[in-house]
């Protein structure tokens, strides 16, 4: 019996792009590119966008200067969570091992799956394209081959043919990797490419042609593994295991620049509940907060703390995290955005109760945090949030009902 994996990575095609014409269907086959704020970067394009030379990465104000007739868009993260998953439940139901990589990459295993649905590779891995963009209206790229590096490499050619698939069996490894310029390659990248060049090696090919005890020299058993997976050994196998995020982080620039430290609390909490919200979701608990503060000049301030009890709850972070706010401050100073992150994270199963701690108020900070997830469930995103009642009165934390007549969205 042959052991030969056939694995797939499915790679969203400038997602966050996708996502904003599924929204909306009037910015199909014009220029445009999501933005990460309002006073942020571009971080993706249409192929129009990119055909007119919007670079990736470019600020904001100096791409509507050099590129007037592309439309930009700020990023709705929280729709793209939500359309990723109706992408990924999709490839669940068609294969039992799939691992989610990226908000929009997963692997699959195909393997054996050719009995099953009674076809081979490419017309099983077409018919799942073509489910996906039915049923989402995302288009996706698939590589196939037999490990993760491989297909990473065949699903990156396979933007460039007609169908966006492209397999990589043994026959064209060679041919792909003598193509597949060395800083390309996952797990290596374009620091680690440049010394590799220093050193000869420009392209996956002349990496996999180094003897072991040249590679582990130099790069270890991270360096041996990529040889491996390159030529077709499977080192790093698929794992639909659910890990936890090593951090939560949100953040967002203002529409316009601030030195009101009430202003810059309600936003934080702002970003602590959404923060919360998501923590409750993956049934956990962090340790360790730290506030992200920038000014208009591009400095970044931050500071964190550990907490003193592992907490999910929107009103015991905001305490700790408007003292780390307070360090920083300063009223002379404008700032562009803030924001919170979130890490050490334990799962609530795993929670022990401690002997002289008031554990009744835990319970009701836990059904509190849940009743507010259940009303964003029901009536909208943010229809409750977390702030001041008045910028110009003594501090008051307290529920501030959104409007209706305000987006849901931020």
């Amino acid at each position: 019996m042959s052991n030969q994996k056939y694995i797939a990575l499915i790679d969203c095609d400038s997602f966050f792009v996708s996502c904003e014409r599924k929204l909306n269907p009037e910015l199909n086959n014009i220029p445009i590119s999501v933005v990460s704020g309002e006073r942020g970067c571009i971080i993706s394009r249409s192929k129009e966008a990119k055909l007119l030379g919007v670079p990736m990465g470019i600020p904001l104000f100096q791409a509507v200067e050099k590129y007037p007739e592309c439309i930009y868009i700020t990023a709705n993260h929280h729709a793209y969570t939500k359309i990723s998953k109706q992408v990924m439940q999709i490839l669940k139901e068609f294969s039992p091992n799939v691992e989610i990589y990226s908000i929009d990459e997963a692997f699959v295993d195909l393997t054996g799956l050719t009995k099953l649905y009674k076809k081979n590779y490419y017309k099983l891995v077409l018919e799942l394209r073509e489910k996906i963009l039915k049923e989402t209206s995302i288009p996706v790229s698939i590589g196939v081959s037999s490990t993760k590096t491989l297909a990473k490499l065949a699903s990156d050619k396979s933007k460039n043919t007609r169908r966006h698939i492209c397999l990589v069996g043994k026959c064209k490894k060679a041919g792909l990797l003598s193509q597949t310029e060395i800083q390309e390659v996952w797990g290596i990248g374009r620091k680690l490419g440049v010394k590799l060049r220093g050193l000869g090696v420009r392209n996956a090919s002349d990496y996999v042609q180094k003897d072991d005890e040249w590679i582990k020299k130099r790069f270890g058993k991270n360096g041996l593994a990529i040889k491996a997976e390159l030529l077709g050994i499977m080192v790093s196998p698929i794992s639909n295991e659910t890990e936890l995020p090593k951090s939560i982080s949100d953040t967002k620039s203002f529409l316009e620049f601030s030195s009101d430290l009430n202003f810059l609390k309600n936003e934080l909490s702002i970003h602590i509940h959404e923060s919360c919200s998501r923590l409750r979701k993956i049934n956990c608990k962090t340790g360790t907060i730290g506030v992200i503060l920038k000014t208009k000049d591009f400095q970044t301030l931050y500071l964190k703390t550990n907490l003193k009890n592992l907490t999910d709850f929107e009103f015991d972070i905001a305490k700790e995290a408007f003292l780390l706010l307070e360090k920083m401050f300063n009223p002379n100073v404008l700032y562009r955005s803030i924001g919170i992150v979130l890490e050490d994270f334990n799962s609530v199963e795993e929670e022990q109760l401690l002997l002289f701690n008031d554990n009744t108020k835990k319970e009701q900070t836990e059904k509190l945090g849940q009743a507010l997830d259940k009303l964003e469930k029901k009536f909208g995103r943010n229809i409750v949030r977390t702030g001041f009642v008045n910028k110009n009165i003594p501090f008051k934390q307290g529920f501030l009902t959104k409007p209706k007549d305000i987006d849901n969205e931020k």
